[in-house]
């Protein structure tokens, strides 16, 4: 063993980033157009050695169903999970480890389901207008990890790049100034 102590001999100057130089297929399970599922039905311990392995590229999915340790059924739909959601919940233990935990981490599928009808309720009953800014708000939000949007019209912080002018009468008014002196600046010799 060694007995050095202290600070690390060598700091890392950049985060390592698992398939760094990998392209990454948008369609495939974490990719943005497939996001992986929400960790739910795990005390706090175990959503974070679930989230370490999504981040640093050890996570598997899960091909098919796995059986339950407590039921024997094959209801268990998430990886590393070893209890399904049902025996999760009655029993009140974690899924990964199956230790008795107060509170569970993430939302049940009952109250996901339920508030998603509850939504899709309103959009229904909702007047067109109303209905599309429920749903551009909602695009809206689901796309906000993505780059630098393009400036609106309204934008008024690029305006001295434009127009030199605050207005476009006062920029009408100095093109004209700096056609008259070209033109007397520029006297042309007729023979």
């Amino acid at each position: 063993m060694s007995k050095r102590q202290g600070p690390p001999k060598h700091q890392n100057s950049y985060a390592w980033k698992p398939h760094l130089g990998q392209k990454i297929n948008e369609t495939e399970p974490g990719g943005r157009f497939r996001p992986l599922s929400e960790i739910t039905g795990v005390c706090q311990r175990c959503r974070d050695q679930i989230d370490w392995k999504r981040r640093y590229g050890k996570y598997k999915q899960i091909v098919e169903p796995a059986k339950c340790q407590k039921c024997g059924k094959r209801a268990v739909r998430q990886a590393y999970h070893n209890v399904c959601r049902d025996c999760s919940k009655n029993l009140g233990i974690c899924a990964k480890c199956c230790t008795r935990v107060n509170d569970l981490v993430g939302r049940d599928a009952i109250e996901e389901d339920s508030e998603r009808k509850a939504l899709e309720e309103a959009i229904r009953g909702a007047r067109e207008r109303e209905r599309r800014t429920l749903l551009r708000i909602m695009n809206k939000s689901k796309g906000e990890d993505s780059g630098p949007s393009v400036p609106k019209i309204a934008d008024r912080s690029r305006e001295g790049d434009i127009f030199p002018a605050a207005s476009l009468d006062e920029y009408a008014e100095q093109s004209r100034e700096q056609d008259d002196s070209d033109e007397e600046a520029g006297d042309f010799v007729e023979d």
